[in-house]
């Protein structure tokens, strides 16, 4: 193997098992690896956790005897994705905050910091995976349960010219036996939960900080009242969860959100996703597209997520101008902010966000 013993890796260690073992691998493999501890913003009202990760961080650099820094991206964080996704919210919008995370902050601020200290590449624990032939693309990872690039949609050829992605052909399994193996105090550690960087948390508890909501009606298909809720900006289409039914009301199946009226403060809820007044639709019409190596062909057959860990759908996209057209071959329930992400096979293309 050819040691890259004149290449810099700025490595994001964010305390947990992949990272660590993502730069245990790249120090084996010759590089000169620098851990960086990305600190970001979070509210007063959310436990603060981030010392005890960046403690950890701290000694994953110190067993591997590589540096440790610390670079700070509140800035970006507070701006980027959490000010952003409030402002999505407050439109009825459901928008993706770990892509926004990885756009403006892993793959924006946190490059920028390791340039500017003399990196060649930054890495990542991200579960994808890189290559370059021509140009560079970017794969599924191995372990389809981990599997990651659903929210790297918005990488870019430059930043994938400087990014690796030492655990992607790897499954989770494996990442933790490689860290029993280079006796790393994360090996055990458990997986990270819920928003990038903020953790497990109730995101309609979150937004109520920020948005001044009232309760509203639960309506059904037949525009009957059954039940009530605290707001429909906080809602989905296609969630089954956070509203409440009226007891008189006797559903044996359970109910999803098929349709949302901000202005009146109002959800719609079925048994039955494809309804005659759902918000299905088989054309979705997007916005803010990119694509990774070259836009999709437009009589070529796809498959695109509109969600993380989706079912994958088979779909064509027609692409003009700055707009794109997902034309899925059945219909589907999607609501306006999602990220809706397209592949062939296993590589992932870019995508897109409903409009």
């Amino acid at each position: 193997m050819k040691l890259k013993i004149n290449k810099t890796v700025f490595v994001g260690v964010s305390g947990g098992v992949d990272s660590s073992v993502a730069a245990a691998l790249l120090k084996d493999q010759g590089y000169n690896v620098v851990g960086v501890f990305i600190r970001t913003w979070s509210p007063d009202f959310i436990e603060c956790t981030w010392k005890d990760e960046r403690r950890d961080a701290m000694r994953v650099c110190a067993h591997l005897d590589i540096p440790f820094l610390e670079c700070d991206a509140e800035e970006a964080y507070k701006k980027g994705v959490a000010d952003y996704m409030i402002e999505e919210y407050k439109k009825g919008n459901t928008p993706n905050p770990d892509v926004m995370c990885n756009r403006m902050v892993k793959f924006g601020v946190f490059w920028q910091f390791a340039k500017a200290y003399g990196a060649d590449f930054i890495a990542t624990g991200h579960y994808a995976i890189c290559e370059e032939k021509k140009l560079f693309f970017m794969k599924r990872g191995v372990d389809s349960s981990k599997d990651q690039s659903y929210f790297l949609w918005t990488l870019t050829q430059d930043d994938l010219a400087h990014t690796l992605f030492p655990v992607g052909h790897l499954e989770k399994k494996d990442v933790r036996k490689l860290a029993e193996k280079y006796k790393l105090g994360t090996a055990v550690k458990k997986d990270s939960q819920g928003v990038c960087f903020l953790g497990p948390l109730d995101m309609k508890d979150f937004l109520k900080h920020y948005i001044e909501t009232k309760k509203g009606d639960v309506i059904n298909e037949k525009d009957e009242i059954i039940g009530s809720h605290d707001g429909a900006i906080f809602f989905t289409l296609g969630e089954r969860h956070g509203f409440n039914i009226f007891k008189n009301e006797e559903y044996s199946k359970p109910l999803y959100v098929i349709s949302k009226n901000i202005d009146k403060n109002t959800i719609t809820v079925s048994s039955n996703t494809v309804s005659s007044i759902s918000k299905t639709e088989n054309n979705v019409l997007c916005n803010r597209a990119n694509w990774i190596m070259e836009a999709p062909k437009k009589d070529k057959k796809y498959t695109a997520q509109i969600r993380y860990h989706g079912e994958l759908l088979d779909c064509k996209v027609v692409v003009t101008g700055l707009t794109s057209e997902i034309i899925f071959d059945k219909n589907v329930l999607v609501d306006k902010g999602q990220s809706i992400v397209v592949y062939d096979g296993d590589i992932c293309l870019g995508g897109c966000v409903v409009a």
